[in-house]
């Protein structure tokens, strides 16, 4: 039966981090089945979900506190389950930029969670704008907006909101 696990990693960023984790992942008879990984300021960052049976999940979770200290991370662990498809969701893509500001994370988060609405994914990125140099602020998310919402009822709230905090955005379906 396959078993599944979620690893966390950071670590001061250096080449060959990735290379030695899927390493470690490959030696222990695993699989990643997803994975994101970037670099934040000078840190590593790494989320890795690994299918494997239940001796090769065993293994590499034997093998985390060794690579932690061999190779300087910070790894966590956790056992998971396969996702259950949801056929009652919606995937919809949101993409909004702005003046940077503080609470820009915090306001959309809130605009959602009030609705019930599962927020998939979160990309975000600061950078001057061209020709002024002004600091932006870019976010792209995935959102699974429930089948028995009313979305041009949703879209036209959500971009309400978004006016009054100043926001670019879109609002589209996610074509898979």
């Amino acid at each position: 039966m396959k078993q599944f696990l979620v690893v966390s990693v950071l670590a001061e960023d250096r080449p060959g981090i990735l290379h030695d984790i899927a390493r470690a992942v490959k030696d222990c008879g695993c699989n990643v089945v997803e994975s994101r990984m970037t670099v934040l300021g000078g840190e590593f960052a790494m989320l890795l979900l690994v299918s494997g049976n239940w001796n090769t999940i065993t293994k590499l979770e034997g093998q985390l506190p060794k690579l932690e200290k061999h190779l300087a991370l910070t790894l966590s662990a956790r056992r998971t389950t396969e996702r259950e498809p949801r056929h009652n969701l919606v995937p919809y893509a949101i993409d909004a930029v702005c003046l940077d500001q503080p609470g820009i994370i915090f306001n959309l988060a809130n605009f959602f969670a009030e609705r019930n609405i599962g927020i998939a994914d979160l990309v975000t990125r600061g950078y001057p704008a061209v020709h002024t140099g002004a600091p932006m602020f870019s976010v792209q998310m995935a959102v699974n907006i429930p089948a028995d919402l009313h979305i041009g009822g949703l879209r036209e709230e959500f971009m309400d909101f978004c006016d009054r905090l100043n926001l670019d955005a879109i609002m589209e379906p996610i074509k898979n």
